[in-house]
């Protein structure tokens, strides 16, 4: 037997009982007996309740229990410490407002616990992550500045599956919490279950390195139920969510970088602070490069740098193979990455 049975059961006796009281209360108004009213409202009644019922108890019971779901719980904590918050204001002011005339002095308290309560429950639920923050902030002691300055970061899949996060991380470079949308660790397990073993071990990796982030103590990490359930697409998810938030989105995916600068969201790229820091070489030095395979075009050869840039070797196709000298022309520096020109050293 469901509890929605039971309710109708319930909200039919409830109904139907008050229906035949008010049936024998009016009977001298309609000229009937008392007994044929109070049959015929108690029969109303009952027919009112099984209508009625599931729209005062379960389906308000059903929405609830949803919103609280996808509300995450500190959000929830907030609200409720928002509430009180508001209400205390209410209750010190509450015999002053009582004190006016009526109908002030009689409503007055009434609604200022309501507009108390309300606006201490919104303000606390909507500016929850600006209120962790600052309690974060009291208990480490508020060391001021932007070194105790705490923000939130978005993080994409292709930056957990490239992985240098935790290294960065690691090194103390990030003092930001760090949140993963519910959404992205979907299409990260998704991908970790796909039928070609590249892609799996690509999402498998992207798992692990999620759990190596959660051993760290600093910087936090949290899977976040925020969602935009009207789009579909995760990257534009992610970038709607970012406008939402007010956070940036930590990103390597060259597309989803250009498609949140359109829309005014700030992204961090580790591929351009990967570039910001590479040694660059200029025109005219030497270094020595391998020569792994032939460029775009004729005679070409083409090497990698320990950190992966290219160098496009001119006259270098018969060089294939072979570990050489060559002398920098020109560097190509791009959102991409960086590109070197150069040309061996014996010519």
């Amino acid at each position: 037997m469901s509890i929605e049975f039971v309710l109708r059961l319930v909200g039919m006796v409830v109904f139907g009982a008050a229906g035949a009281y008010l049936g024998v209360s009016t009977a001298e108004g309609f000229r009937l007996p008392p007994e044929a009213t109070g049959l015929i409202f108690a029969l109303v009644g009952t027919l009112f309740g099984l209508v009625v019922t599931p729209w005062l108890t379960t389906i308000p019971a059903r929405t609830a229990r949803r919103i609280l779901l996808s509300t995450p719980t500190e959000t929830i904590v907030l609200a409720f410490i928002g509430l009180v918050l508001g209400l205390l204001p209410a209750v010190l002011l509450a015999y002053p407002i009582s004190l006016l005339p009526k109908p002030f002095g009689t409503f007055g308290p009434l609604l200022a616990a309501i507009v108390g309560g309300y606006l201490g429950m919104t303000v606390f639920a909507i500016r929850a992550e600006d209120v962790i923050d600052l309690i974060r902030e009291v208990l480490r002691g508020g060391r001021g500045g932007m070194a105790g300055s705490r923000s939130t970061i978005l993080l994409d899949t292709s930056v957990i599956i490239d992985g240098r996060i935790k290294d960065i991380a690691e090194a103390g470079f990030i003092t930001w919490n760090l949140l993963v949308p519910r959404f992205v660790l979907e299409e990260l397990q998704h991908i970790a279950d796909s039928a070609d073993i590249l892609r799996r071990n690509r999402g498998k990796r992207g798992l692990e390195i999620l759990r190596e982030l959660k051993r760290l103590d600093d910087p936090s990490i949290e899977i976040i139920d925020n969602d935009i359930p009207d789009v579909v697409e995760v990257d534009h998810k992610l970038v709607m969510l970012a406008r939402e938030m007010d956070a940036p989105i930590m990103t390597n995916d060259f597309n989803l970088n250009q498609i949140a600068k359109l829309q005014g969201v700030v992204v961090l790229n580790i591929n351009m602070l990967a570039n910001a820091v590479r040694a660059e070489y200029i025109p005219g030095e030497i270094i020595v490069i391998k020569v792994i395979q032939e460029g775009k075009e004729q005679d070409q050869g083409v090497g990698y740098l320990q950190d992966g840039t290219m160098v496009v070797v001119e006259n270098g196709k018969r060089y294939m193979d072979r570990t050489i000298h060559v002398e920098i022309t020109r560097l190509i520096s791009r959102e991409a990455g960086k590109m070197y020109f150069a040309r061996p050293v014996d010519e």
